[in-house]
């Protein structure tokens, strides 16, 4: 059968570009058409075949990506009804939030049809004895279970290790990796990194140098390593974000003789999360969602539009889970594997972010490893200087969140919605280091209009 387009002759991009600067009228390509992005990547206004370098050796997965429910458990009955009653909703995976050493884990995972849903545990504490109840429960019932145990994360978040009975906490994960064999427990907080204002340059390094610690200190790592990673509304970039750490970790782990590939546990960023004009963040959220799954999350755990300010409630919750179930069974977005490769642009921007990632990861490593300059302040000094650039954008107007500081809806009322403390708090103690913090662009000017309501 003869193809249509052997009847066109190919146009290069060279002619392309003629052809554009025909049209811009003496206004100059460059200037009009090339932004850079905060990675100092120039995004050009078209991609063509003879210039492209191949696509990038990462497989994803997207038919595989399973839709996450988070519950903080308060109380183990109802955590556990609550865990059942989004299964049968269209959950496919629970990540648990614990923070009582003492929690029946048997009691709270009662029920749950455990062979076809994943359980992620987040806790808040480092403990061998709660470990192994989990890992005996694990090998019970054949359960697939990750702990996320991430003690660096906790210091880059709170400012101080976990309180363990060991002499530090490497020791405790070390006696882990010996006394559990059926659960995996390490997990990298890289979402901490986008959410305080990284760029995605530094969130990949960083999350690569902070798993890096672990290949170091850790004897033996035989399990899958679980990155918690946050998108945000760059759609193709984030996309692209995905795709190069999956890359990278392959390539870092391949020389720890580490052969497993990595899962990425991804949540969409708090932010570009707003509580004015709170239903643009489901608009938000959908995007960021697309962008998980075309990037290759493993799962997905969707943000309420109302996480900010309302505590946990059923509504909120459905309408977070409902997103990921259209996208994943109406939206087809689960039937096709690899469903970025060959796209010219996310393509490059995978290759680009991939090498400078890769350079920063470099020079982390030659300037004593993530965890001397956790400690010495440089990580979250670099990360200050990226947020503050992009604050300056949006406190500028040159960065848009609609609703929020374009197109406000001065009617909106706010005050008494308001369950949860939506902005950064501030908690003095005594710490290690200075933690960093998380922070949303829109806070001070949402806090100026809290203060004018009437």
């Amino acid at each position: 059968m003869k193809n249509l387009f052997d009847d066109f002759d190919s146009v290069s991009s060279k002619q392309w570009k003629q052809k554009i600067q025909f049209e811009l009228d003496g206004a100059d390509y460059n200037q009009t058409l090339i932004w850079n992005s905060p990675e100092d990547i120039q995004v050009k206004p078209f991609y063509h075949g003879d210039e492209f370098k191949g696509v990038a050796a990462v497989q994803t997965k997207a038919s595989e990506f399973r839709i996450c429910q988070n519950i903080f458990v308060h109380d183990l009955k109802k955590s556990n009804l609550r865990a059942q009653d989004t299964i049968n909703r269209g959950a496919e995976s629970i990540r648990f939030t614990i923070k009582d050493e003492t929690a029946d884990v048997a009691k709270l995972l009662e029920n749950l049809p455990l062979k076809k849903v994943t359980i992620y545990f987040n806790l808040t504490f480092l403990s061998i004895d709660f470990v192994k109840k989990i890992d005996t429960f694990a090998k019970k019932t054949n359960a697939k279970i990750f702990c996320n145990l991430d003690p660096i994360g906790q210091l880059a978040k709170d400012g101080n290790w976990f309180t363990t009975k060991e002499k530090n906490n490497f020791e405790t994960l070390n006696l882990f990796s010996t006394a559990t064999t059926n659960v995996s427990l390490i997990s990298i907080n890289g979402g901490l990194y986008q959410n305080s204002g990284a760029n995605m340059v530094q969130q990949i390094a960083y999350s690569l140098a902070h798993a890096n610690e672990y290949f170091n200190r850790i004897t033996t790592i035989n399990q899958t390593i679980v990155f918690e990673i946050s998108v945000g509304t760059n759609y193709f970039f984030e996309i692209a974000k995905l795709r190069a750490l999956r890359l990278l970790f392959n390539l870092i782990a391949k020389e720890y003789n580490h052969n497993l590939d990595c899962h990425l546990l991804v949540s969409p960023s708090k932010r570009n999360k707003t509580i004015y004009d709170y239903n643009v963040n489901m608009l938000r959220t959908t995007t960021e969602c697309m962008s998980a799954i075309l990037g290759g999350a493993d799962a997905i755990a969707n943000l309420p539009y109302d996480a900010l300010y309302h505590k946990d409630n059923e509504f909120g919750d459905r309408m977070a889970r409902n997103q990921l179930l259209i996208l994943k069974h109406e939206s087809n977005f689960d039937k096709v594997n690899n469903p970025a490769d060959g796209s010219y642009y996310i393509e490059t921007i995978t290759n680009q972010l991939s090498e400078k990632a890769l350079t920063l990861f470099k020079d982390i490593e030659a300037n004593g490893g993530f965890l001397k300059q956790l400690n010495d302040g440089i990580i979250k000094r670099k990360i200050q200087e990226s947020a503050d650039k992009e604050q300056e954008l949006f406190d500028s107007g040159k960065e848009i969140l609609l609703g929020t500081n374009k197109y406000p809806n001065k009617k909106d009322r706010m005050k008494e919605e308001l369950e949860l403390f939506p902005f950064v708090k501030i908690k003095p103690r005594k710490t290690l280091i200075t933690p960093i913090i998380e922070k949303r662009l829109s806070e001070k000017l949402e806090q100026e209009r809290l203060k004018e309501e009437n």
